[in-house]
């Protein structure tokens, strides 16, 4: 499963003691991260020493110059199945129309998508996970939508 991972400023100290709680789950799985988040999550040290997610997080660039639009992008293309966005809904970011974005677009094409840490563990811990027999549905209105007459 590909797994975006992002954190705004503020909440980038909790997603990250979220992904070292969660290492031995979210190492299964392909990482994508914008810029700083992706180098700190990198950086988790475990508690026998090891690094479980150096070199294998796909860093994209910083959420603000453009790695939230990277991440819309792959959602739309299908290459990420599950969003995990903390994100800090007490100050208005100076990309807030990036991060709206991002978020109609995992809303839109029915992926995972949590923007805290309880529904971040409950996606993670989910049965349907491993599951080969399940698939992300994209929603009707997408191909309604694509294929539609203009007059």
């Amino acid at each position: 499963m590909n797994i975006a991972l992002v954190a705004h400023d503020g909440r980038k100290d909790e997603l990250i003691a979220w992904a070292k709680f969660n290492y031995g789950l979210l190492s299964q799985h392909k990482l994508y991260a914008t810029g700083t988040t992706g180098r700190l999550i990198e950086e988790i040290t475990v508690s026998d020493g090891s690094r479980p997610f150096a070199g294998k997080v796909t860093r994209l660039l910083s959420g603000p110059l453009g790695g939230d639009q990277q991440i819309g992008a792959m959602i739309a293309e299908r290459k990420i199945d599950m969003l995990i966005f903390f994100c800090d809904n007490l100050i208005v970011q100076g990309h807030q129309n990036d991060v709206s974005a991002l978020t109609r677009l995992a809303a839109l094409y029915n992926i995972a998508f949590a923007t805290n840490r309880t529904t971040a563990d409950m996606l993670l811990t989910s049965s349907l996970l491993n599951d080969p027999s399940y698939e992300i549905q994209v929603p009707d209105v997408i191909a309604h939508y694509a294929n539609r007459k203009l007059k």
